[in-house]
């Protein structure tokens, strides 16, 4: 079980969840331990909780199942289609206290109300939503936004509901949702950074805070080794990552994954086909479970380097030497026992492969959740998709420690309008308000 302590205000939101039968929405500024907490709920709740989130790699890393494959939803827009249950997937979503939504922000509008009608007609309480069951849900809408399909799904989106985004739901129209805003940053310790990062998550970045950005990232030479580059674009991460480890002496050796099971396409946590090469830069893909005195030797997100490949797979971090040893993933499905009268957990498939990823460079989306020291922040020829740049940002624990590719436009801060509306409107039961004015 991990050792995890929870700050007060965590525990006051997990107080919350367990002792109420409220719906219930965790958001927070990037690095306010929403994943601890829902870990701790995971490992110490006494209710009957669901854990699902919307993609197979978010599922696996909160140790739950996809949302598709829970509820046996097909892809694409539900709408008013029948849905079809069977009779296990019935007792599941019957046997449930409380659901846990994780990465809901990718969550669109309709999934949301598909999964209301599936809990109302297995459950058999067509007036309740979500069927009487708890919904929690975690996420930050700040930083990840659900994926627009084709011309035909965003017309039908434009049609039916106010937004794509999971607030917008129909089912919110009958039931209340109850939020509450982590305040307290644990990834980064300064004030004035976090003072800056808020206004990038805000969009109120004045010309001063733009000004200190900038001059601090983008007007230093960027270095050669030991930081990471958190890139927009795939190709541009798979081109740097290629170029260095070619550029190493000596022969790559390969470590392939142990796949057992059904992973339902090829959504792994890690390479099925992992290059190394002496002096490769690595990122650790999961916090060391070997916890000494002075904490973890690494955590998600640690940058290393490999030393050896002879015997053992071998990465420095800080000066300090360590043996890597391969982990395991493990896929989940959920199942009623019908003798024990009780929901089970059973482990349905396994990924085993060593913990790292080639790091001179990741894209900025799968940098999600993780921390750097120093880290080159690469926004290409333009920013994409709103959030984009705070999740880059954020990922630094400290400024000192950022380095700019080019320096910071007006126009990659972008903030989705959706998600002011309903973050400015909402009732939060603890965190700040937002410290940034506009100009």
């Amino acid at each position: 079980m991990p050792d995890v302590i929870l700050s007060p205000e965590q525990a006051a939101v997990y107080h919350a969840i367990e002792h109420t039968r409220e719906h219930v929405f965790v958001t927070g500024r990037a690095g306010t331990g929403k994943s601890t907490l829902l870990t701790h709920l995971n490992w110490h709740t006494q209710k009957q909780i669901v854990i699902c989130a919307p993609t197979g790699v978010a599922a696996l890393n909160v140790g739950g199942q996809t949302i598709h494959s829970l509820f046996r939803l097909p892809i694409g827009v539900i709408a008013d289609h029948d849905i079809d249950q069977n009779d296990t997937v019935r007792k599941i979503l019957n046997a449930m206290d409380t659901l846990v939504i994780d990465e809901v922000s990718m969550v669109n509008a309709d999934l949301m109300d598909a999964m209301d009608r599936s809990l109302r007609k297995a459950r058999q309480r067509a007036a309740e939503p979500f069927g009487g069951a708890q919904v929690v849900l975690f996420g930050d809408p700040y930083q990840l936004a659900p994926v627009p399909g084709d011309g035909d799904e965003r017309r039908y989106f434009q049609d039916t509901y106010r937004s794509m985004w999971f607030f917008d739901a129909n089912v919110w129209r009958e039931a209340s949702l109850r939020i509450y805003e982590l305040g307290e940053v644990h990834r980064q310790h300064d004030d004035a950074f976090k003072h800056m990062l808020n206004a990038v998550r805000h969009g109120m970045v004045t010309a001063e805070i733009a000004g200190v950005l900038n001059t601090t990232g983008a007007r230093r030479p960027l270095p050669e080794h030991g930081a990471i580059t958190l890139a927009t674009r795939n190709d541009a991460v798979t081109r740097i990552n290629r170029t260095q480890l070619h550029r190493l002496p000596g022969q790559s050796q390969a470590n392939e994954a142990e796949v057992n099971g059904d992973f339902g396409g090829r959504a792994f946590p890690a390479d099925e086909r992992l290059e190394l090469k002496v002096g490769a830069q690595v990122m650790f893909l999961r916090n060391d479970t070997m916890v000494r005195g002075d904490g973890p030797r690494w955590v998600n997100g640690t940058i290393g380097t490999v030393t050896s490949l002879a015997r053992e797979v071998r990465v420095e971090v800080d000066g300090e030497e360590h043996e890597v040893e391969p982990v395991t993933w493990e896929k989940y499905r959920y199942s009623w026992d019908s003798g024990r009268k009780k929901l089970e957990k059973e482990i349905v498939a396994e990924f085993t492969q060593f913990p790292l990823r080639l790091a001179w460079a990741v894209t900025i989306h799968k940098s999600q959740g993780a921390s750097y020291d120093t880290a080159i922040v690469d926004l290409g020829g333009r920013v994409f998709s709103p959030g984009q740049t705070y999740v880059a940002l954020s990922r630094l624990t400290s400024l000192d420690g950022l380095y700019l590719a080019r320096p910071l436009r007006p126009n990659d801060i972008i903030v989705d309008a959706d998600v002011e509306r309903f973050m400015s409107g909402a009732i939060r039961e603890l965190g700040p308000v937002p410290e940034t004015t506009a100009p």
